[in-house]
């Protein structure tokens, strides 16, 4: 029997559409969930979907529509479905199997079955079946590994090695992009290209090229915005939904890539994307909205929708935008804008920005100085939401060298340090999602870690501070053990030990803040090319910067000055000047392969 469950349970990771009717009457989640299903001796079965998912959508006028999958439903189990979007702790925790996802549950909590994506009715049915006749785990249930801790917040020579092979394996050098069957641009990946081309290297400079290239059949021509990926091996077969954390990364990106090499398809796409971002995701009140849906409705696919033009669009009517307000989700937006800002000065961009920060902070944020995920939540507090914006305030702080975005950045650090576990990393909620079997503990999720890390490093960097450091490297030690563990690329983490083991390239603009040479310097020197950076803006008549580790000369005008290890340019009063000297320090700092 467990060999017929087995099949059945691999059959349903395949999938193909089909058209249906009504669905069960789904529960939600809480923390009653598993003693209920105990007490009436049923099983569990999330559906964890999302707002925008076109093949969620299928799925619930398809498998849930069958009535077959409803008598066996009613039967058996307690149907629970959850908006991954607005559940960032079980969407933290299951995100490698969706969306949709489906994960069927044991009475106490235990796990039964994970699946990914769509699950046509046959294969529901087959499954549903063979987990009343034999509940025991199922083949995509693996051994949970406990993690622990390395004594060193860095990788070794050896990890380094290992992951640079395993990220470098998994480029795509005939069509661009990090993978093979979806093609997207992967954050993490492209932000470790771009780090080695700033730094000379050709064969990274190639590939992020070619990506950015790639990627931009994946931008609507039509209003803006980007799809979320397209599939089939290839860049022209979209999934059409537009989803907040792929639009604030292309903005980013694009307009990095942008500031090195000055190519104006890049420039443009980055437009394109802004221009969709504050035309449809922005609502009345400053803040952003989550997505917009891949589909019309059930009969008007994006595939149909999307390749009409503006006009015809409307008159069909606009596919659904998810209208909550996320503190996480304008985090990320604030960031995007912010590098979109850096390259092209424009200043309704800022301002949109900075709107935004001011209505998170009104509407969003904890006494404490963190930030809750929406207006009424499940759980939470969520570890993602104070860290998104604690790092779009170290953004703002760069884009303007306003000291309040530095403040309300070390307010985030400081309560985003509360999630710490002693034993090792940082968890993804202060609650779990439930009392009972894999959740007896909240989860701790890798890209928390590696956000986290790189973010209190920032912090470390701004105030000098050693406590952001040690947070930091305690989310490193954690991921130098699991990295060792898990058979994927972890460009994330190869990122995180770089930005750990070397100082950012630091610039410091000298000069009273309402003075036009001043601000013309600043404009320059967040234009320059450089990924990780460091920019302060130094006016003496607010005191000392917040990290005072340079003393700088009074010259009488204003100057720029590039700092590395410790040591300082000679000033810089144009463009031409400071680039040159923040190339001249670029080379005083040491290469990460040249230490430990």
């Amino acid at each position: 029997m467990k060999l017929v469950r087995t099949i059945a349970m691999l059959a349903a990771l395949t999938a193909s559409p089909a058209f249906g009717a009504d669905g069960p009457a789904w529960g939600d989640w809480n923390n009653d969930l598993f003693a209920h299903a105990t007490a009436k001796k049923r099983f569990v079965i999330l559906d964890l979907e999302a707002v925008w998912c076109h093949w969620c959508h299928v799925m619930e006028k398809t498998t849930y529509a069958d009535p077959t999958v409803q008598e066996l439903l009613s039967a058996k189990y307690l149907p629970v479905r959850v908006d991954q979007d607005a559940n960032p702790d079980l969407s933290s925790r299951y995100g490698d199997w969706g969306w949709p996802a489906t994960i069927v549950f044991a009475p106490d909590g235990t796990e039964i079955a994970k699946i990914r994506g769509y699950i046509e009715p046959e294969r529901m049915q087959a499954l549903l079946k063979a987990i009343i006749d034999d509940p025991s785990p199922g083949p995509s249930v693996g051994e949970a590994f406990e993690v622990k801790p390395t004594t060193s917040a860095f990788l070794t020579k050896e990890q380094r090695t290992e992951l640079t092979k395993n990220f470098d394996e998994s480029y795509d050098d005939k069509l661009g992009g990090w993978g093979e069957n979806q093609k997207y641009i992967d954050a993490d990946s492209f932000d470790l290209s771009l780090t080695r081309a700033e730094a000379g290297d050709a064969i990274a400079a190639k590939r992020a090229r070619q990506t950015l290239d790639a990627a931009v059949a994946l931008i609507d021509p039509v209003w803006g915005g980007v799809f979320q990926y397209s599939e089939a091996g290839s860049w022209s077969h979209p999934h059409f939904e537009k989803i907040m954390s792929f639009q604030s990364q292309y903005l980013r990106q694009y307009s990095q890539a942008y500031a090195l090499w000055k190519d104006p398809k890049h420039l443009a796409a980055a437009r394109n994307v802004e221009r969709y971002l504050t035309s449809f995701l922005l609502s009345p009140d400053g803040a952003f909205y989550v997505s917009q849906d891949a589909d019309l409705n059930h009969d008007v696919d994006g595939h149909a929708y999307y390749a009409l033009p503006d006009t015809e669009r409307r008159k069909l009517g606009l596919p659904r935008i998810d209208s909550n307000l996320y503190a996480r989700e304008n985090g990320w937006a604030i960031s995007g804008l912010a590098a979109y800002y850096d390259v092209t000065n424009d200043p309704k961009v800022l301002a949109i920005a900075e709107r935004s920060a001011k209505w998170v902070l009104a509407n969003r944020a904890l006494p404490d100085g963190g930030f809750r995920h929406g207006d009424k939540d499940r759980g939470g507090p969520f570890l993602g939401d104070s860290v998104a914006m604690g790092q779009a305030f170290l953004d703002l702080y760069a884009a303007t060298g306003n000291r309040d975005w530095l403040t309300s950045a070390a307010k985030a650090g400081d309560f985003a340090a509360t999630f710490r576990d002693e034993a090792g990393g940082f968890f993804t909620s202060k609650t779990s999602e439930g009392k009972a079997g894999v959740f007896a503990k909240p989860a701790k999720l890798i890209d928390d870690q590696i956000l986290l890390a790189r973010f209190m490093n920032m912090l470390n960097r701004y105030y000098g501070t050693e406590a952001y450091r040690e947070q930091a490297a305690h989310a490193m030690r954690y991921l130098s053990a699991a990295a060792s563990d898990m058979q994927r690329p972890l460009p994330g983490v190869l990122l995180a030990d770089e930005e750990l083991a070397v100082e950012p390239t630091h610039m410091t603009i000298v000069g009273h803040k309402d003075d036009s040479r001043a601000q013309a310097l600043h404009a320059i020197a967040r234009a320059l090319p450089d990924r990780y950076k460091r920019l302060d803006w130094f006016d003496p008549r607010e005191g000392k910067l917040p990290n005072p580790d340079v003393e700088y000369p009074d010259l009488g005008e204003p100057a720029a000055f590039a700092c590395s290890n410790r040591i300082c340019s000679f000033p810089s009063f144009n463009a031409a000047e400071l680039q040159a000297n923040v190339a001249q320090m670029a080379k005083l700092k040491p290469a990460r392969a040249a230490q430990n």
